[in-house]
């Protein structure tokens, strides 16, 4: 039989010290509306969704949750507003943002290597061939139909173009073309030269050919012009140094075609001059209605009535003097029968400003 024997544990028992007690700060909560808008800085929220944001806290605060007075408060349609609040769901300041147009399913290389086989044997036979002759020869050659959007990829990808170097341009031509200020995303202002429309006349003198660049002020309807021998950057460029002297003044924005004319020299006088550039859309002089009607009115009142000369100094001369009555002494409707100068002057008189323009000489 044995014996155990237990002694007590050895427990060494914790010293209780009179430290002094640190107390946690209380946290507290931001409201909603400070929360809703740290999350829009926090996630860099665009302009259009802080706008749709002010729209949540003003209902959330003072349009007292009542949507119909919200939306007459900012002039949206209520059906607008219920869009955004359905989507906001009391927090979700990620939803106010704009969503993305892209299609959810877009087009895929559809083209099998047989077919692709095919069009380049087709393309490389018949060089100069367009997609729906090629389609036409494939029908005729393997009795199947193949759709034109299937050969213009397999000529893009292979680069089958009879003249390469002259598709790269086109190509390139298109690519830039989508990078154009096109003139329907400027707010335009109405103020004196914050916007000013170039143009240019073409004129057929038997084998004799002149070009008159014309100008005028989107909201003034001061008006100038100048003929030339040849439609280049370069007479451009002159016109609007020209332009420039007379108006004395901070021209903000010009508005022109795609011409030839108003590229490379043209545009680094408007970098120089700091003159942001606009472009009306192809083929669509409505863009630039305003001095298209200048220039009817200058061949309906004057060049009409024979007064065309293909000597530059002597038509310059006398295009001057018909520029001084059009701005000095010719009423405007739009102006209600004020003359552009008159309509200038009392523009100044109110700004209590000098006036910048003055009638000038053309000659050269």
């Amino acid at each position: 039989m044995k014996v155990f024997s237990i002694s007590p544990p050895n427990v060494i028992q914790p010293i209780v010290l009179n430290l002094p007690t640190f107390k946690r700060k209380p946290i507290v909560l931001d409201d909603k509306i400070s929360r809703w808008r740290g999350i829009a800085d926090l996630i860099n929220l665009s302009m259009s969704g802080r706008l749709r944001l002010e729209w949540m806290i003003f209902f959330e605060t003072a349009g007292n949750h009542n949507a119909y007075n919200t939306s007459k408060h900012f002039s949206i349609a209520p059906k607008t507003f219920y869009k955004w609040h359905k989507r906001f769901n009391n927090g979700l300041v990620k939803k106010l943002e704009d969503e993305t147009t892209r299609p959810k399913n877009t087009r895929k290389w559809q083209v099998t290597a047989i077919e692709e086989c095919r069009i380049m044997k087709l393309r490389k036979a018949k060089i100069h061939y367009g997609k729906q002759k090629i389609k036409k020869l494939y029908k005729t050659e393997y009795s199947e139909v193949i759709s034109t959007w299937k050969i213009e990829r397999v000529i893009q990808k292979h680069d089958l173009y009879p003249d390469p170097i002259k598709a790269e341009k086109t190509r390139s031509k298109l690519k830039n073309a989508s990078k154009k200020n096109r003139i329907q995303k400027l707010d335009i202002l109405e103020e004196h030269w914050f916007l000013l429309h170039l143009d240019t006349i073409v004129i057929y003198w038997g084998s004799v050919k002149r070009y008159i660049l014309t100008a005028i002020d989107h909201h003034g309807k001061i008006a100038y012009a100048r003929m030339y021998t040849t439609k280049s950057s370069r007479s451009a460029k002159d016109f609007l140094y020209r332009l420039h002297y007379l108006i004395d003044a901070d021209i903000l924005n010009v508005q022109t075609d795609n011409g030839s004319e108003f590229f490379a020299e043209f545009e680094k006088a408007l970098a120089e001059l700091s003159i942001l550039h606009w472009f009306s859309r192809p083929r669509t002089p409505e863009d630039n209605s305003v001095v298209e009607k200048f220039n009817q009115t200058l061949q309906d009142e004057w060049l009409n009535d024979g007064n065309f000369t293909p000597v530059i100094n002597d038509f310059n001369r006398e295009l001057t003097d018909w520029l001084e009555e059009y701005n000095f002494y010719r009423p405007h409707q739009t102006l209600d029968y004020l003359t552009p100068i008159e309509y200038l002057e009392d523009t100044l008189r109110k700004q209590q400003k000098l006036l910048p323009m003055y009638s000038a000489s053309a000659i050269s």
